[in-house]
């Protein structure tokens, strides 16, 4: 695929950063690609295994001369990010993210957006619970979603150029209102994350279950609730910090079917689980018919 952006700058040098990297330079996407990550530590390491062509002292140094800066940075740092780079945009450069959570992004980045810059965030519907900058992997994005989220006002030439890059790193795009981003992410992400938190939490706490038998004796449902468990407590904690309304208006739809459900095994109605369970697997066959996860044995783990 053609170049889309003449330099891209990557302020946040984790794993959507480095797989955006790796998925650029395999694609020939970007001419140059700088980034800046706040860690000295982050940018040692990024350097020193050639994340990007520059890694910069500064994200203003970052951001000059970039025809696309994207932020993938946690939610609660971009308003800052976002007043520290505006005095060095260039005019025409589009600004964008990759945020878990979008109504509380706009409001934070957006009032720094100078005139003549182009606001377009995003969220790529991938991830691991990998961080750090050797974490990232140009197939990260390959069938997967990327929704762009336009602002009032969005440039239409702008908002498919950012699609075209989406689309030349493997991913799926569409586009979506930021309330209804938020309340769907809430549903697919956010409180199935807070879920899984709890549950492993639920077994730390239970003093007669022992770490060793948590550990040894893990079956698939609660070692996914681990690995889920074990995402980047910075991003999580502000995604749900962020996303407040939607998150407690799922969780609360939650407990009402849990109730429902303690319900059902308290009085042994054994046709309501059926009929539940059944309708509950429905979704499984549909996400995999979707092309988004396998129904291989196992979840399609890799053996080591």
């Amino acid at each position: 695929m053609a170049q889309v952006y003449e330099r891209v700058a990557l302020i946040g040098l984790g794993l959507i950063a480095g797989s955006m990297a790796h998925a650029m330079r395999r694609d020939g996407l970007a001419g140059e690609i700088t980034g800046y990550a706040r860690s000295e530590e982050t940018r040692k390491v990024a350097a020193e295994i050639g994340l990007v062509d520059r890694v910069c002292d500064s994200a203003a140094e970052a951001v000059k001369g970039a025809d696309l800066v994207v932020l993938c940075v946690p939610v609660g740092a971009m308003g800052g990010v976002a007043a520290e780079i505006a005095p060095h945009l260039d005019k025409g450069a589009t600004v964008s993210d990759v945020g878990s959570v979008k109504r509380a992004v706009i409001e934070a980045v957006g009032p720094h957006i100078p005139d003549g810059v182009h606001f377009i965030p995003a969220h790529p519907l991938a991830g691991t619970e990998k961080s750090g900058p050797r974490s990232g992997f140009a197939e990260l994005f390959d069938n997967r979603w990327c929704l762009i989220v336009p602002v009032d006002g969005s440039d239409r030439a702008a908002i498919d150029r950012l699609e075209s890059l989406w689309q030349g790193m493997g991913a799926r795009t569409d586009e979506m209102e930021a309330d209804h981003h938020d309340l769907v992410l809430a549903v697919t992400s956010h409180a199935p994350h807070l879920i899984a938190y709890t549950m492993v939490g639920v077994a730390d706490d239970l003093g007669r279950v022992t770490d060793t038998e948590v550990v040894n004796y893990s079956a698939a449902g609660f070692r996914d609730f681990t690995r889920i468990a074990a995402s980047d407590p910075t991003m999580w904690r502000d995604v749900f910090l962020n996303n407040k309304d939607a998150t407690l208006e799922i969780l609360g739809r939650f407990t009402e079917e849990l109730f429902a459900l303690q319900r059902a095994i308290r009085t042994g109605d054994g046709d309501h689980l059926f009929d539940y369970f059944t309708r509950t697997r429905a979704i499984r066959r549909g996400i995999i018919e979707a092309g988004q996860d396998t129904d291989a044995p196992d979840f399609g783990r890799v053996k080591s």
